[in-house]
């Protein structure tokens, strides 16, 4: 699909169907002040029947109405009271827009800027709703036999974003190609996640990674089984024993091409990426099995992040690591009771095989040292206990320094993906202290998100460090806006964020 931004009505042309913004007023919904006179007067009467109110995420049709703007069809898009609008109320708009317009037949859309509200600039908002743009096209499909002359009639393959005029056009258009860099990211991240773990384990991840890494212009490293045991990484090796399919630890780096900060200590960005989780030897019940394939998308948003930023050019230099592996019960899996030396020389206990994923991580934790990072910030689906916790609506955000904590939950605001902060202390360390290692992998159910970020902290210990746990966010049953069944993307327009932000 193509996305393109201009201004002024006369750009407009013809279209399938244009979206019109609308807010929520005192007497009912109000369309955009801006665009309003270009509405037929039938649009308005609509508007006060009450059969739309311009509520947030609500949305009309209206057919062949003859509007000056030249379009078959109208879809008017409620974004809530124009006085509370945020990004993301832009992001959802474009979101809206773009899943409606692939459900219709027709193969051009106009989607007209929401001018209302204190929101900074029209650069600003178009970076916002072509992100939401980018996000409303995805779909997962291919696995699914389809007509090819019905999906290519249905199929909307161009977009216009429009500018009430050309004023702020030129920075417009640059702060809607900078928002689509971070859709395709997300994108990325949602498509590798939906893979199913018969088509993509450790090693097709890796090669996926390095696919998409070269592409964007990242510089890329692999480590095989080889190269895992001449570093140390037992743990990783460890939870991969079980399987037929072997780990992989794999780096991605970029470094801007000029500028006092291309040397300078880089962010890193650490995913956990178990391509299939059984639980091990401490097996999962069977039922929802079938999600564990979504136990990467902390390495998947890693892998996103890493190709939005190398397209954006942040001045920060960044490296993402992913540390992936495949965890099955066999004859020569990992068992409770086994005692494993990680890369960090830290010995552990294993209490649980389900709790892998600290593992997975403490070996990717303890390699992202050698860069000396000023900062280091890993995202997993880690922990059940932290979807009891917060549920769907909240990732969890692990930090011991207060200030750190926040600045990185302003960053995920910012980028429409919000975290509540949890706590890391040391008292908790009394739950995963062993008598026969240095740390054990699981303290029992309570604390259990706590202590799981607990026991990553030994193995960062000296350098700037936040734990995000996306257990319930990295993937979902239900649609919304811009996200579809599976998976979400969670943590890539975090992590977008911090690298264009960072100071």
């Amino acid at each position: 699909m193509r996305i393109t931004v201009n201004g002024g009505i006369r750009s407009a042309g013809k279209s399938d169907l244009i979206a019109v913004p609308c807010y929520l007023g005192k007497k009912g919904a109000e369309i955009d002040p801006v665009w309003a006179p270009h509405c037929k007067k039938e649009v308005a009467a609509l508007l006060g029947t009450g059969d739309f109110t311009g509520k947030a995420e609500t949305q009309k049709v209206i057919y062949a109405p003859a509007t000056p703007l030249g379009a078959e069809r109208i879809l008017l898009v409620g974004l809530g009271e124009a006085s509370a609008l945020t990004p993301e109320s832009f992001r959802r708009y474009g979101g809206i827009v773009t899943s409606l317009a692939r459900k219709t037949a027709g193969k051009r859309a106009v989607a007209l800027l929401p001018t209302a509200g204190e929101f900074p600039t029209r650069a600003a908002r178009a970076r916002a709703v072509a992100e939401g743009l980018g996000l409303g096209a995805y779909s997962f499909d291919l696995y699914k036999k389809t007509d090819a002359a019905k999906r290519s009639q249905q199929n909307i393959s161009a977009i216009l974003l429009l500018l009430p005029d050309e004023k702020e056009l030129a920075e417009a258009r640059r702060a809607a190609a900078a928002g689509l860099n971070v859709a395709f990211g997300v994108n990325l991240c949602r498509e590798v996640g939906n893979l199913p773990a018969n088509d993509l384990g450790p090693v097709e991840l890796a090669e996926r990674a390095k696919r998409e890494g070269r592409a964007a212009g990242l510089a890329v490293r692999i480590l095989d089984e080889r190269a895992l045991r001449r570093e140390g990484m037992g743990a990783l090796l460890g939870v991969a024993s079980g399987s037929a399919r072997p780990p992989r630890l794999i780096a991605l780096e970029y470094a801007p091409r000029s500028g006092r900060r291309a040397k300078g200590a880089p962010l890193v960005f650490v995913g956990k990426a178990v391509t299939f989780d059984s639980g091990g030897i401490s097996i999962k019940p069977a039922d929802g099995m079938q999600d564990m394939k979504f136990d990467m998308c902390g390495g998947a948003a890693v892998l996103g992040a890493m190709a939005a930023i190398a397209r954006l050019k942040p001045k920060r230099r960044v490296v993402g690591i992913i540390s992936s592996a495949e965890n099955m019960p066999s004859g020569t899996a990992l068992r409770p009771g086994d005692i494993l030396r990680s890369a960090a020389g830290l010995t552990v206990e294993v209490i649980n095989t389900d709790a892998e994923g600290r593992l997975v991580l403490a070996d990717a934790l303890h390699y992202a040292k050698r860069y000396k990072p000023e900062l280091v910030v890993d995202l997993a689906t880690l922990t059940g206990a932290c979807v009891v916790a917060l549920g769907a609506m909240n990732g969890g955000l692990f930090a011991k320094d207060a200030a750190l904590a926040d600045r990185v939950r302003k960053a995920a605001a910012e980028a429409g993906e919000p975290f509540w902060p949890m706590p890391v202390d040391d008292a908790y360390f009394e739950l995963i202290k062993s008598e026969v290692a240095d740390i054990k992998n699981s303290g029992g159910r309570y604390g259990g998100a706590v202590t799981a970020a607990l026991f990553l902290s030994k193995f960062i210990d000296g350098f700037p460090w936040v734990h995000l746990d996306i257990a319930g966010t990295a993937w979902t049953d239900k649609e919304s806006a811009y996200t579809t069944r599976g998976a979400t993307g969670c943590g890539v327009r975090t992590l977008v964020r911090l690298a264009e932000t960072w100071a």
